[in-house]
């Protein structure tokens, strides 16, 4: 609770695939401990639609909640957030979690999922967030299928790019 009050509260927080599963968790977590502005990042409208309504109508009015339809493999469109924002602390959580799915549709879900975590590394990178946190899965460990291997793929970015130097995130 020290960590998360520290990190979060008066703080702004983006979080992308803020309308998932697993980020409109993060987000119900992180609107209890007082930030200062939540960036709510996500492709799919309804799922946007759904964590702002939600956030809006359980939350202290002295939250800034701003709702961005957006997906993180569009380079030039998520870098547009970086640049009208200042962000403190980044909840990476966009991705393809559903084997079926992504089996089916691998080169889509490696787009998302790859490019996706490349992008927002980079980005942080650049605009200096002190703190990236990557929300990755069970199914990492020992990939198999596309998904576990694309996740897992993911956190070996990171760990490239945490262990390069003159980095500050």
């Amino acid at each position: 609770k020290e960590l998360l009050d520290t990190n979060i509260t008066q703080k702004s927080i983006l979080i992308s695939g803020a309308g998932g599963s697993i980020g409109f968790e993060i987000c119900s977590i992180i609107s209890r401990l007082n930030p200062k502005k939540i960036i709510l990042v996500e492709k799919n409208e309804y799922n946007l639609y759904k964590i702002n309504k939600y956030l809006n109508e359980n939350i202290s009015e002295k939250n800034i909640i701003v709702p961005v339809l957006c997906g993180v493999e569009d380079k030039k469109s998520f870098k547009s957030i970086f640049e009208m924002h200042s962000i403190d602390i980044f909840f990476h959580a966009a991705a393809y979690k559903h084997v079926d799915i992504v089996e089916n549709n691998v080169f889509y879900a490696m787009k998302n999922n790859i490019l996706g975590t490349i992008n927002s590394i980079n980005l942080s990178i650049e605009y200096n967030i002190k703190n990236f946190v990557l929300i990755s899965s069970d199914k990492a460990v020992r990939p198999k299928n596309f998904m576990g291997a694309s996740k897992r793929f993911s956190e070996l970015i990171l760990q490239y790019y945490a262990n390069s130097e003159n980095n500050e995130t």
